[in-house]
């Protein structure tokens, strides 16, 4: 039987996977971080909300989502930090002067050398500039070049390429269902009649399976457990302020 590999903060690896389903940080200085992706650190690293803390300045420079600010803190200090979902597959990339759209529940980290915004595809967030962000996949990523049609499960993003448009096959459009379908989105359908459609230059990343990364909400704090204080309700504490313009979690889980 192989012994299990047992590390401390001078082994974990520097801004790389530990195995498939975690990666280590060697923070030295900031990183932006989505709330409830980090399972460990070693060193002195401090967490601050957006909007709620002393990096302002950094904030305004790097991250222009405030439908989505809720849901991420920026980690301040150093040390090493290990980043995980729920045992999906993690994986970093690095951007050189480029960008990068993203499924925003797979973005797991980025650095603040990269520029975040809201993407106009719901669900989505992009990424403009040049540095390393962490994100996580349901299996193994694929890499490919348009012009490819992909189902809209399966996407995970897409670099250097126009956003994509909707595709729906002929037989899903056509006669009396059709038309009920045009109308009000129902009617007898396989579940393969409708694609994202890629034209253009750039690449396409999808994930290795159509099941999504099921999204969990992170602005009320974790569920009851055993052995665990509960989390406090707002009742008995201030609600967190939220930025103009945000109506809610609805609104920010559709990206509007």
């Amino acid at each position: 039987m192989t012994s299990p590999v047992i590390h401390d903060a001078s082994t974990l690896p520097s801004n790389d996977n530990v195995n498939p389903y975690a990666f280590s940080v060697d923070l030295k200085g900031q990183w932006f971080l989505q709330k409830g992706k980090m399972i460990a650190y070693y060193g002195q690293i401090n967490f601050h909300g957006i909007g709620h803390g002393p990096l302002d300045r950094l904030i305004a420079g790097s991250f222009h989502s405030p439908l989505h600010a809720a849901d991420w803190v920026v980690a301040e200090g150093q040390g090493k930090m290990l980043l995980a979902d729920r045992s999906f597959d993690v994986n970093s990339y690095d951007l050189e002067d480029g960008n990068l759209t993203v499924r925003s529940g797979n973005l797991l980290a980025f650095e603040p050398t990269l520029s975040l915004k809201q993407s106009i595809i719901p669900g989505f967030l992009t990424l403009i500039g040049t540095g390393k962000f962490v994100a996580a996949s349901n299996g193994p990523v694929v890499f490919v070049e348009p012009p490819i049609r992909v189902d809209p499960q399966a996407l995970v993003g897409w670099a250097d390429c126009p956003s994509p448009c909707h595709h729906y096959d002929h037989q899903y459009m056509r006669g009396v269902m059709g038309g009920v379908r045009r109308l009000t989105g129902l009617g007898g359908a396989s579940g393969e009649e409708h694609q994202f459609e890629f034209v253009g230059a750039g690449t396409v990343l999808l994930q290795s399976t159509e099941q999504l990364m099921d999204e969990i909400a992170t602005g009320d704090g974790p569920p009851p457990e055993a052995g665990v204080p509960p989390h406090a309700s707002h009742g008995n504490q201030p609600m967190t302020p939220r930025l103009p313009g945000q109506l809610g979690d609805l609104q920010r889980r559709f990206g509007l």
